[in-house]
């Protein structure tokens, strides 16, 4: 069954919204010399313009959901959009560093949503069969938006003012929103559907200390960042008690987690974010501190990764609706492992030739299998489990992420024996330890191998899709 024009549409609206979220979160990497300056104040707290945004974005996830059933997706997807462009041309327009941390949480509680009610508007237009298409669709600006954002954020500035770093944003978004006005379906929103307060109490702030924690561990394990590592971890495990009481009340549904399919799809999910997400760190640091390239010339050079993903993404899309996502995610596996071991046997002087090779390896094995996978999770829920099974997997997804980016960073850090300072990590400049951390990025990504293995193949997803529409429905 193909994609029909209806379809496509919708991918290019969502994808359009999508990338422009995405992107930001990259993109102002890149400018964190230029606002040190501009507001004469440290890199420490600098750094709140991008943490205070990821904070942000990653806590609101869990309601997105609810707010989904509640008010339909079409208008949670365009108020999104709106705080979201709100908080661009605020944080562009910020006379202080203060003001512009707090307009950032602003543009991150409208992009942390922007991603998760796309997923479920494609997802219930597709159906089941075209679920692994429709995935690849929305997979291009996860995939490709931290390879171009250090192109744009190094082109902005070295061309205007950093301000433009965030106005950028409105006019992609304003095409957006009135295409989505125009051609998103209309949703029924369910009138007195409550929130879950307590549930969301405790897992948007989980989710926040968390992500915090593993942020600062990233650059040194100390009080701060296991107090509040050890607090988010609590504070998702009291919601997970809280959910099984309330079941399918709760914010986040974790019964779903129960049935077969969406577990081993959720859990190959985790790994391979936890793995996947944690090399993508290493890549451009190689690059700035072995190779001495610019964020911009790191941006140029990375482009075969998305190159990859970009190619593999369709493919693996067709496949999965064909075969099932067992097989196509172990290849993209398989793959992913080949181009991360490539990168284990790097130093100061490997050739450009062979680095964009072993990159454009790691892009295709990428492209074969977050998507796919999640694809996988979606076949098998109803129409109506959509929404709360989008929020799961991307709190997964963020959480792994940033476990993975800690845990290389500090294996990084160990073996240049660094004292956890970038500067300190520069001076080293021992490309060994670069060598050290593929290798652990490399077992993780085996790891995958494990839940990838359990992952349904196409019948067993088409018959749980039946099974989960009729539950729906009952």
């Amino acid at each position: 069954m193909r994609l029909d024009r209806e379809i496509l549409i919708l991918g290019a609206v969502v994808v359009l919204g999508t990338l422009t979220s995405i992107l930001d979160i990259t993109i102002v990497n890149v400018a964190v010399p230029t606002l040190g300056e501009a507001f004469g104040t440290s890199v420490t707290t600098v750094q709140w313009v991008m943490t205070a945004y990821m904070l942000a974005f990653a806590s609101v996830i869990p309601l997105t959901g609810w707010a989904t059933e509640r008010f339909g997706a079409k208008r949670v997807w365009l108020a999104s959009l709106v705080i979201f462009m709100l908080g661009s041309v605020s944080a562009g327009l910020a006379p202080t560093i203060g003001w512009l941390i707090g307009f950032r949480v602003v543009q991150g509680l409208g992009g942390g949503m922007i991603l998760p009610v796309g997923q479920t508007i494609l997802a219930q237009a597709a159906g089941p069969q075209r679920m692994g298409r429709v995935m690849s669709v929305i997979g291009v600006p996860m995939l490709l938006g931290p390879v171009l954002g250090p192109i744009l954020g190094g082109a902005i500035i070295g061309a205007e003012s950093w301000r433009w770093v965030f106005f950028v944003n409105v006019p992609v978004g304003v095409v957006a929103l009135v295409a989505a006005q125009r051609l998103l379906p209309d949703a029924r929103p369910r009138l007195g559907l409550q929130l879950d307060l307590r549930g969301l109490a405790l897992l948007s702030p989980g989710i926040a200390l968390f992500l915090y924690g593993m942020t600062r561990a990233a650059s040194a394990i100390d009080a701060p960042a296991i107090v509040a590592g050890a607090s988010g971890a609590i504070l998702v495990a009291l919601f997970v008690l809280h959910s099984i009481g309330r079941r399918k009340d709760a914010l986040i549904d974790v019964a779903l987690f129960g049935r077969r399919g969406f577990a081993a799809a959720a859990a190959t999910n985790f790994v391979l974010a936890f793995a996947l997400f944690g090399a993508l760190l290493l890549l451009p640091l190689y690059y700035q501190l072995v190779r001495d390239a610019s964020a911009l010339q790191t941006g140029l050079l990375l482009v075969a990764q998305g190159l990859g993903a970009a190619l593999a993404m369709p493919v693996a899309g067709r496949l999965t609706d064909r075969i099932g996502a067992r097989a196509v995610v172990l290849g993209g596996i398989v793959v992913a492992l080949a181009g991360t071991i490539a990168f284990t046997q790097v130093d100061a002087e490997t050739s450009y030739a062979a680095l964009t090779a072993a990159l454009l390896v790691v892009g295709l094995g990428l492209g074969s299998t977050i998507m796919p996978s999640m694809a996988a999770a979606f076949a098998v829920l109803s129409r109506e489990e959509t929404p709360r099974g989008t929020s799961a997997l991307n709190v997964i997804q963020r959480v792994a992420g940033a476990i993975g980016t800690a845990v290389l960073a500090l294996v990084l850090q160990h073996a240049a024996g660094a004292d956890g300072s970038i500067d300190s990590l520069q001076r080293s400049h021992v490309a060994a330890a670069f060598d050290t951390a593929f290798w652990v990025a490399a077992a993780l990504i085996a790891l995958a191998l494990v839940p990838a293995l359990l992952l349904p193949r196409r019948r067993a997803v088409a018959a749980g899709a039946r099974a989960a529409t009729e539950g729906g429905a009952a």
